[in-house]
């Protein structure tokens, strides 16, 4: 794939996230991805196949949020199978705290599927809005 086609398959993953397509998101993740979250959050760490991202990682996240995370593109960067998305996220928390962060996802695609995604946060604002 062209690197322009991994733009792509990385701006469709969030963009089927901001219209509530999780359907499409977990096509777009190969059944190996690996998910790296930085720091010492609850959410910290690396889950391996698409089921465990879904059950361990966006399942507990998301249910803590009234509507998911709408996610602003601030720029994409991409060289070889590595794409870089830098944006912004906003939501609400169930109880409506808001939960507004900064993000850098570092994706590697393979075959038209999410491989490899290394998430870089405020982990101070998770761990505040959260707990730790």
């Amino acid at each position: 794939m062209s690197i322009d086609a991994h733009k792509k398959v990385a701006i469709e993953f969030f963009e089927a996230g901001n219209r509530g397509d999780l359907g499409r998101c977990t096509e777009l993740l190969s059944d190996a991805i690996a998910w790296t979250d930085i720091g010492t959050t609850k959410f910290s760490g690396t889950y391996t196949g698409k089921e465990n991202v879904s059950e361990n990682l966006l399942g507990p996240l998301f249910g803590q949020l009234k509507a998911g995370i709408y996610t602003d593109i601030e720029n994409v960067i991409a060289e070889g199978d590595f794409v870089v998305v830098q944006s912004r996220g906003t939501a609400e928390t169930i109880d409506g705290t808001p939960y507004n962060n900064t993000y850098c996802h570092v994706m590697r695609i393979v075959d038209g599927r999410i491989l490899e995604v290394t998430e870089y946060l405020d982990t101070a604002l998770t761990n505040a809005v959260f707990g730790s």
